[in-house]
C-alpha cells in the first residue's frame, strides 16, 4: 500500500504558476514539477475543501489550472475531531489566528492518519521550531503526527529506488 500524501495549497499553485523571475521560487516551481512528473504516482494523494477553495481563489485563468490539477483528488472531510485539534492548536497560540487555515491543514492530515504534508510554506507549516510544538499537540489527542516537507524532501525518497 503506498504512501498517503496531503497536497497543501502551494503545490497546485507552483505547478499552476507562470515561470517566475525569482530565482529562489524558480527553483521551488522546477523541483515541484519534477517531483509531480516523477514521483507523484507513488503515492496516494490528497487534497481537503480548504485546499479546494484556496485554488479556486484569483485569477479565474490560474485558478482553472490549479483545479485541473487536483479535480480528481480525494478530499478529505472536515469532521468534528478536524475541528477540535484545530481549536486546540489555534488556543495554543502556536500560530496566530491568522493561520488559520495552515492549522487546518495540519489537523486534517493527523485527524486522516495522511503520511506526508506536502508544502513550500515554510512559515506557519514546513517550520521545524513550530512542528515540534504541533507535534506535541497532535499526539495529547491520540493522533501521529504527518511528516511534513517540502517537495525537494519528498523528491526521490520512495525506497528500493536508489540507482
Amino acid at each position: 500500500m503506498s504512501n498517503k500524501v496531503y497536497l497543501e495549497t502551494t503545490i497546485p499553485s507552483y505547478l499552476a504558476a507562470k515561470p517566475a523571475r525569482d530565482l529562489l521560487q524558480a527553483a521551488h516551481q522546477q523541483i515541484t514539477h519534477d517531483w509531480w512528473d516523477q514521483d507523484r504516482s507513488k503515492y496516494e494523494l490528497f487534497i481537503s475543501s480548504i485546499v479546494w477553495d484556496e485554488v479556486k481563489a484569483g485569477d479565474p485563468q490560474a485558478a482553472q489550472r490549479r483545479v485541473e490539477l487536483i479535480d480528481n483528488l480525494p478530499m478529505l472531510v472536515l469532521t468534528p475531531d478536524v475541528d477540535l485539534l484545530v481549536n486546540a492548536i489555534l488556543q495554543s497560540k502556536i500560530l496566530p489566528a491568522k493561520a488559520a487555515r495552515d492549522v487546518i491543514h495540519i489537523s486534517v492530515t493527523s485527524v486522516h492518519e495522511i503520511d506526508y504534508l506536502l508544502t513550500w510554506n515554510c512559515t506557519h507549516i514546513a517550520n521545524p521550531t513550530i512542528m515540534k510544538e504541533l507535534r506535541k499537540i497532535v499526539t495529547r489527542f491520540g493522533y501521529d503526527f504527518p511528516v511534513i516537507c517540502t517537495p525537494e524532501e519528498l523528491l526521490g525518497a520512495t525506497h528500493g529506488n536508489d540507482p
